[in-house]
């Protein structure tokens, strides 16, 4: 009983459990690329285990969504889209001080990490209807740039959910050896341009049915009587999107939280 014992306190010992809350914000061809897009809300929970001083592995995930959208008067597209964000990952992070055990580590330190997880999407968008209300669409299903179509059988319908790799820094502190404190920012590179339902280039009306031919091109809207002809450009499609998270996180270590179940088998034997 010892051995296991010492081992059920070790592993306590090393884990913590924690909250994260934060903003989420796309990096795409509906806003120009920029790193810093309309943040949405995002939160998630996580598990760390920490190997030592320097290294610990954390699996998690999270929450949220992201935005982006024109009028943009120099590219007159006037596409906007939304979408809500799930993601579970696993990452490494490495403290440069060492940090998190008893008597042996910094009250701080900054930190890096990078991962792997999946990640799910759905992008829609907003219209007025005929009717003169406003409606929320799903825009995979539309086919807005020809895909699944004959015409355009080079252009796939894409998977909502893909796999992304985290990677970014942060700072923690230790108020105490049982609750930690993390400021986070990490970018999340995916490998789809379609988290917005844009990629490449307007495509023939003619091949497209029902709602998808209003809303594959929205200039109209602002710019009444105008179309962007066949075959110019809609995305970029040499750059994937991307997301980003930035959070503050609470974590309690498990020693704190479960450690009162073991002392208390111990109590009964």
């Amino acid at each position: 009983m010892l051995p296991l014992l010492a081992s059920a306190q070790s592993t306590l010992g090393r884990g913590e459990l924690g909250l994260s809350i934060g903003g989420m914000n796309y990096i795409g061809d509906l806003n120009n690329q920029s790193v810093f897009g309309r943040p949405s809300l995002g939160y998630g929970a996580f598990y760390r285990y920490k190997i030592d001083p320097r290294w610990s592995i954390q699996v998690g995930g999270s929450l949220g969504s992201v935005e982006g959208g024109n009028p943009d008067a120099i590219t007159r597209r006037n596409l906007s889209f939304q979408s809500d964000i799930w993601e579970g990952y696993a990452r490494i992070e490495f403290n440069y001080q060492p940090f998190g055990f008893k008597g042996k580590s910094n009250p701080w330190t900054t930190f890096l990490f990078v991962g792997i997880g999946m990640f799910g999407f759905n992008p829609t968008t907003t219209y007025i209807d005929d009717d003169g209300q406003q409606q929320t669409v799903e825009l995979r299903p539309l086919g807005t740039e020809g895909q699944g179509t004959a015409e355009y059988p080079d252009r796939e319908i894409y998977s909502l959910s893909q796999v992304m790799m985290p990677f970014g820094l942060g700072v923690r502190f230790k108020p105490s050896d049982a609750f930690y404190i993390t400021i986070e920012y990490g970018f999340r590179k995916t490998w789809t341009d379609y988290l917005d339902d844009v990629s490449t280039t307007y495509v023939d009306p003619d091949v497209l049915n029902g709602l998808a031919q209003d809303l594959y091109d929205r200039t109209g809207e602002i710019d009444p009587g105008y179309h962007n002809p066949i075959g110019s450009r809609r995305g970029d499609d040499s750059l994937d999107d991307w997301y980003a998270y930035f959070n503050v996180s609470a974590s309690f270590s498990t020693e704190f939280l479960f450690g009162w179940m073991r002392r208390k088998n111990c109590e009964r034997k």
